[in-house]
């Protein structure tokens, strides 16, 4: 069943690393990176509850400070440069 939800999460991630690589504008990139940190985050998850280590939630909620950090670092660079 697990197994089942990584393999359907791959197929947006892979639609959407495609967008991050040609979006049109820096914005569009940007809402791919932040959607691709979400499922990463959530493929993080469903690893952890796979493999029954914790240690993979831990790193999942670090990647997830990190990816709002970045989102918001990169959304004022877009304001000031507009």
């Amino acid at each position: 069943m697990l197994v089942a939800l990584v393999l359907i999460l791959l197929p947006p991630i892979a639609m959407i690393l495609w967008r991050f690589i040609k979006g049109p504008d820096a914005p569009n990139r940007i809402l791919a990176l932040d959607t691709l940190s979400v499922l990463f985050i959530s493929l993080l998850a469903l690893l952890a509850i796979l493999e029954g280590r914790s240690i993979y939630l831990d790193v999942a909620f670090v990647f997830a400070l990190v990816g709002f950090a970045g989102v918001v670092l990169f959304g004022r660079f877009l304001e000031k440069e507009v």
